[in-house]
């Protein structure tokens, strides 16, 4: 089951679990559109896969399968990304 991160790892934006916004991988590395398009040109810092809306969950089923609650931000991460694909 994915685990819904509450955040993006870039900028730490919030993405709850039925934001059209979040983009993951399929490690279920979680980022912002903002940050999946403009900064990591659709590709994982920490992978290198694509990176694809997340699915929503169903309200109805977030009390027996709630999203995760640790966020996980490296914005050092994604900087590293963006200069290596300019170099």
């Amino acid at each position: 089951m994915l685990e819904l991160r509450p955040g993006c790892e870039c900028c730490d934006k919030d993405l709850p679990p039925d934001s059209t916004d979040a983009r993951i991988c399929s490690f279920e590395c979680t980022f912002c559109r903002s940050c999946a398009e403009d900064v990591l040109g659709g590709r994982c810092p920490n992978c290198g896969g694509e990176l694809l809306m997340r699915p929503r969950r169903p309200l109805n089923k977030l009390s027996n399968n709630p999203p995760a609650t640790m966020r996980v931000h490296k914005p050092s991460g994604c900087a590293g990304a963006v200069g290596e694909a300019q170099s």
